[in-house]
């Protein structure tokens, strides 16, 4: 397949791109192909100045393509671009003919493995468009939380574990596949929570609250789900780190548990942050995040 201009990932994700860096390079190219298209497809999502039924629109389109339909689709893509404010959304969304360009060059199967979890992943996009869009709503109970930490996150999981057997073969891992698998999906769920407990104030102003509470205004109640969630964050997070063990090669494993050791930096700030310090923003420091990448080097 054709290299991908790594700065296109780096201008959408800094702190994913470090991983994306340390992968063997058989992995490097779906992974990052992989990410484009779905920062592509939640770029589409959350574009709040298109109405919600036009996104969905759009979606379809995204989600009919990754199934092998018509491109037609994109012809006006543009539209998009120029409504970003976040430059390098803007430049993805320019440049997604040729994130589609690649992902026909891949190999057969490694397509279907890229083309499964975006599946996955636009369909619960979608349904987050589709539940939001008549104003505030409020996940009814932890297991639509879970649902949905699944089918953006937890679906990742498994497809870095198929993507790495598929790419790298035995180099990949000696451990079983499907206990891999289940280890990854839980990792994956643990990272998507911690971006929800960490941008709780933001999805409020937006009409979106994840967490299950009787009143999303109710600051002391988020606070005290919030508390609940971040332990069940810590435990699927451990996941990973086991998961990350159990990986032969130094820098793959260093890619992998990179991620965990960031997410449980993020919810040592969150563990102390009152509603005021959330509304600010809680994001570690460079200074954390070189630590973090010399301890997962040595992982």
């Amino acid at each position: 397949m054709p290299v991908l201009d790594h700065n296109l990932v780096r201008e959408v994700s800094r702190s994913f791109s470090i991983s994306l860096q340390l992968l063997p390079g058989p992995m490097r190219g779906p992974v990052s192909l992989a990410y484009l298209l779905a920062r592509a497809s939640d770029t589409i999502a959350d574009t709040a100045d298109v109405p919600a039924d036009e996104r969905m629109q759009w979606l379809d389109g995204f989600i009919a393509e990754i199934r092998g339909g018509e491109v037609g689709w994109r012809r006006d893509i543009g539209r998009f671009s120029e409504k970003q404010s976040h430059a390098g959304e803007r430049r993805l969304m320019e440049r997604l003919d040729e994130c589609f360009a690649a992902l026909d060059q891949l190999s057969a199967r490694e397509q279907a493995i890229v083309r499964e979890v975006i599946d996955i992943i636009t369909g619960g996009q979608r349904l987050d468009v589709e539940r939001f869009s008549k104003g505030a709503a409020i996940l009814p109970d932890a297991a639509s939380l879970e649902d949905y930490c699944w089918r953006v996150a937890g679906c990742v999981g498994a497809f870095w574990t198929k993507i790495g057997f598929e790419t790298l073969g035995e180099r990949f891992s000696s451990a079983d596949a499907a206990d891999l698998e289940t280890r990854g999906i839980a990792y994956g769920k643990g990272l998507q929570l911690v971006n929800i407990l960490r941008d709780l104030p933001g999805d409020l102003k937006n009409g979106r609250c994840y967490l299950p509470v009787a009143a999303a205004q109710d600051h002391d109640a988020l606070l005290k789900e919030a508390s609940k969630w971040r332990k069940i964050s810590r435990e699927w997070l451990m996941e990973g780190k086991i998961y990350s063990k159990e990986l032969k090669v130094r820098r793959l494993r260093a890619a992998s548990v990179l991620p965990a050791l960031l997410g449980e930096k993020t919810l040592d700030l969150l563990d102390t942050a009152d509603w005021a310090r959330l509304q600010d923003g809680v994001k570690i420091t460079r200074a954390c995040v070189r630590r973090s990448l010399l301890r997962a080097l040595l992982w």
